[in-house]
């Protein structure tokens, strides 16, 4: 088919799926003629290329070899991305005898969609049944605690309870309850009058608003929370212990084709030459697919915002409290409040449709939004007790479905894109189908066994906060550093950054310490710790302190050595300078 659309739009068939060309005034226009090729039947895809004058473009840094440390590496499997969906697939795979490579263009894992994300493991109630987030939600979350006992990551099963304030939709729980049955979500209870009550007298959610007893909601007790980031860093570390390969600052910058098969991969640290190549790029995933003559979708980026509450607040719930809006087709699940493994409460996220992949800024509109929507669930939270607040974007198509499948065109490229929310859920599922698929194929190309010593568990830091005081005496002991706080309000010691330093996947960033291990994440945000892990990472790392960053890149925190200024003021009030700061 082909079409017009308006006087500067364009819609035309490109394979199996939509191309939309053209030129528009504001990027609200680019994403609704997204949404509106999107509902045509039988497509595989909205592949949009709209124009919008009010958008300006970024410039792409890299580009180029920085150094030539991968020297034409020949590996059975390249994986793109270093998310919760590259790190799993990458640990699936090493179970097999196979050569892995997992590449992530930033100088850390998990830098994006993997850790600016509420850690709700959902049940999957929300998928069409049918779908593709439907086929790994729930599996996925049932897998969940297992994972967390074999590489030592927090994760606690903490229910969910979905508020409706109106009475009138309460016969729509029997639809919701098939959906459930459908998804393979267990146990979802109808509550309402005295059921309901009951939450505001537990331990569950002891602080609901008194208001909402009289309406009624859904409890699903197999909701589950975990820290994202540290999730992702254990899956991953877990596969280097067991042969996996990881390179850091290593952005993809083209492909080498013969005929339907990529044959070589050119990277900002070399050549590799791959048999199998699986696109887990996230929200870069378009464009991963472009670069290999393969895109036949679109990522429009639509950013969450979500608030971190002080940890005095955190007993005011121990499930997660959402309030969704059932009517009508939504682009979000509404956001709510969630409980984290560390005792904090997120709130949010909410839905903003934007043009930039990687802006993560905030806004005072949206904080104020969230706060109106999510604080009424809850007696005795404030504006006062925001301790912090981020930003992510979630790696949305047209389709708002996963892509999990072999490329149509490409005989060796996989591609799993799409992945917003329950991605972080759906990850273990999504990385065992990919596994068997990828095996599937490699077992035609070449002899592919199971691994005879794959290990299945690893360690994680000991965290001093979790010990009781005689744990902390013995270990003190053992582990004199472990005695030294650094961050007083997460209680996080000399000896666990020291650890994370030396970790399996090398850190040296301010950050990558505090997706670690937390310091710096309390009421503070830093304030106090940041110069001491700093002065720990130069002193371990044997850095120049000016040398060390936030987040890596040009995020640099000191630009000039204190002790030099202090130098130049002496000297100068000694030549008599008085124009001297």
């Amino acid at each position: 088919m082909s079409g017009q659309y308006g006087q500067k739009v364009i819609c035309s068939q490109k394979g199996s799926s939509i191309l939309l060309e053209g030129n528009v005034a504001e990027w609200t226009d680019v994403v609704a003629a997204g949404k509106m090729a999107a509902e045509i039947k039988g497509i595989k895809g909205v592949i949009n290329k709209i124009e919008c004058a009010s958008v300006k473009k970024k410039r792409k840094a890299g580009g180029e070899l920085t150094e030539n440390v991968l020297k034409d590496r020949r590996v059975d499997v390249l994986i793109i991305g270093g998310g919760i969906i590259g790190c799993s697939i990458a640990r699936e795979l090493s179970k097999w005898d196979l050569d892995i490579c997992l590449v992530e263009k930033e100088p850390d894992l998990a830098m994006h969609a993997s850790s600016r994300n509420d850690g709700m493991i959902h049940p999957g109630l929300v998928p069409s049944p049918g779908s593709m987030k439907a086929k790994y939600n729930a599996k996925g979350n049932g897998m969940y605690e297992t994972l967390s006992r074999e590489l030592d990551f927090e994760y606690k099963r903490v229910g969910s309870l979905l508020l409706f304030d109106n009475r009138w939709l309460a016969p729509a729980y029997p639809i919701l309850a098939s959906r459930a049955e459908k998804n393979g979500v267990p146990s979802t209870e109808f509550l309402t009058g005295k059921k309901l009550k009951r939450f505001v007298n537990s331990k569950d959610a002891p602080s609901l608003n008194k208001s909402l007893e009289s309406k009624w909601a859904v409890y699903i007790p197999s909701t589950g929370i975990v820290s994202p980031y540290k999730t992702t860093i254990a899956v991953c570390e877990n596969a280097i212990l067991n042969g996996t390969r990881l390179f850091l600052n290593t952005e993809v910058l083209s492909f080498e084709r013969e005929n339907d098969t990529i044959i070589s991969c050119k990277t900002t640290k070399g050549d590799i030459h791959a048999k199998i190549i699986i696109n887990c790029a996230g929200t870069a995933s378009d464009e991963v697919a472009e670069l290999a003559g393969d895109r036949f979708f679109t990522i429009h980026p639509r950013k969450g915002t979500i608030l971190m509450i002080d940890r005095k607040r955190g007993h005011l719930t121990n499930t997660v409290l959402s309030m969704p809006n059932i009517i009508g087709k939504k682009d979000t699940k509404g956001g709510g409040i969630v409980p984290t493994v560390e005792g904090n409460l997120l709130v949010g996220p909410d839905a903003e449709e934007q043009p930039y992949k990687e802006d993560y800024s905030t806004s005072m509109c949206h904080i104020d939004a969230i706060v109106n929507q999510h604080f009424r669930l809850l007696e005795g939270i404030g504006k006062k007790d925001i301790i912090t607040y981020f930003a992510g974007t979630r790696a949305s198509t047209y389709l708002e479905d996963f892509i999990v499948e072999w490329s149509d065109t490409i005989s060796n490229l996989f591609h799993v894109a799409g992945i917003q929310s329950p991605g972080l859920a759906s990850a273990p599922a999504i990385a065992e189908d990919v596994s068997e698929k990828v095996v599937s194929k490699l077992k035609r190309m070449k002899d592919v066994r199971e691994k005879v010593n794959w290990q299945a568990t690893r360690k994680g830091i000991p965290r001093l906060a979790q010990m009781d005081p005689e744990q902390r005496s013995v270990y003190i002991i053992k582990r004199p550093d472990y005695g030294e706080i650094v961050c007083r309000c997460e209680e996080i010691s000399k000896g666990e950054i020291r650890d994370a330093l030396h970790s399996p996947i090398p850190v040296k960033t301010v950050d990558g310490v505090k997706r670690r291990v937390r310091a710096g994440m309390g009421r503070c945000q830093g304030g106090f710790c940041k110069p001491l892990v700093v002065e720990i990472i130069a002193e371990e790392l044997q850095m120049d302190p000016l040398d060390i960053t936030k987040k890596g890149r040009d995020s640099y925190i000191l630009m000039r050595d204190v002790a030099v200024v202090e130098n130049e003021k002496a000297d100068s009030r000694e030549e008599g300078d008085g124009n001297v700061v």
